[in-house]
């Protein structure tokens, strides 16, 4: 049954009332109504009410429709079930080496009991948001200034664990924790930045070295290369030479050799000694005729007159040379 049937009813039977009557049937017709608007209550989704009973806790109202009883019941908490994001006020940390810095963040966090949520805590959102900030501020105690800023993550897991641990009793579980600024003090920031400069100097300085290292490097390596290669070059030209001598000399013995072989041939055929003879003859006016006309003085053996006795000194030689092949 609706509730315009229910009022359609009423007012049928207001009129079968007296006039007497009218002002009380109008006074209990807004009492049922409003009686009945308060049994109902629609709880949307991604939410929950808590409901006490006579002052104490009796239920949660999931999504949805439900009825409760008017007087007695009452809706004492509503939560939402979304995940939240609550923003930690900046404040003054004091690092390892005694230097204050100004941090802020935000985390984030969903109820997932929503009983817990109305009755362990009075307000979970403020416990939440000191408790992330007494802890930032002893993890930031822990280290220097310089590992502030390189360990944002560490920092962070440290404080979702130490609130999530202090939070199972709240209802609340922390999702997780992001710092959003570190602002050391200015004259932190001028130092930090001339710091920052010679180290842009130094590796500048350290970085043309090594080019200068490389490049004197890649030089002698040249000059290496260089004279390897002129002495490999050169040493294959004095090996080609050498062969090329070697071989001239070579064909030169075999000429030779091959002349004398022809010449003892024909010394030992019939004529070869006559042959011979006449040829040592020859050979023997010839230079003595090249020495008289360079020289003014000339010295002659006794027997140059005996022309014959010459020859035959010069033949018993060569014969003896013969023999002693």
């Amino acid at each position: 049954m609706q509730n315009g049937d229910i009022i359609r009813i009423f007012k049928k039977t207001i009129h079968n009332i007296p006039r007497n009557y009218m002002s009380v049937a109008y006074v209990l017709l807004v009492i049922v109504v409003v009686t009945l608007l308060m049994a109902v209550k629609v709880v949307p989704q991604q939410s929950a009410y808590i409901m006490e009973r006579l002052g104490r806790f009796h239920g949660v109202l999931q999504p949805g429709i439900s009825f409760i009883i008017p007087f007695f019941d009452r809706i004492a908490y509503k939560h939402s079930l979304k995940e939240k994001a609550l923003d930690i006020p900046e404040q003054i940390c004091i690092t390892k080496d005694n230097v204050q810095v100004r941090m802020d963040g935000v985390i984030f966090i969903q109820v997932i009991d929503p009983q817990k949520a109305s009755y362990g805590i009075n307000d979970y959102n403020f416990a939440v948001s000191q408790l992330a900030q007494t802890t930032m501020r002893s993890e930031i105690g822990k280290l220097d200034l310089d590992r502030t800023f390189e360990e944002r993550m560490t920092i962070n897991r440290a404080v979702v664990q130490a609130i999530d641990e202090a939070a199972i009793s709240w209802g609340v579980k922390v999702l997780r924790y992001e710092i959003k600024n570190i602002t050391p003090p200015q004259s932190v920031l001028v130092a930090m930045e001339k710091q920052m400069q010679a180290e842009r100097e130094r590796r500048a300085v350290i970085l043309q070295s090594d080019g200068e290292k490389q490049a004197a490097i890649n030089l002698a390596e040249g000059q290496k290369q260089k004279v390897v290669l002129e002495s490999e070059g050169l040493r294959a030209r004095q090996i080609n030479e050498a062969e090329g001598e070697a071989a001239a000399l070579l064909s030169v013995a075999e000429a030779t050799a091959q002349s004398i072989r022809l010449v003892a041939g024909a010394i030992n055929t019939e004529g070869g000694m006559d042959a011979v003879q006449l040829k040592v003859a020859e050979n023997l006016v010839e230079q003595f005729g090249k020495l008289a006309k360079t020289n003014n003085t000339l010295i002659l053996p006794a027997n140059f007159a005996d022309m014959g006795s010459l020859i035959a000194s010069a033949m018993s030689v060569v014969k003896s040379e013969s023999n002693k092949k």
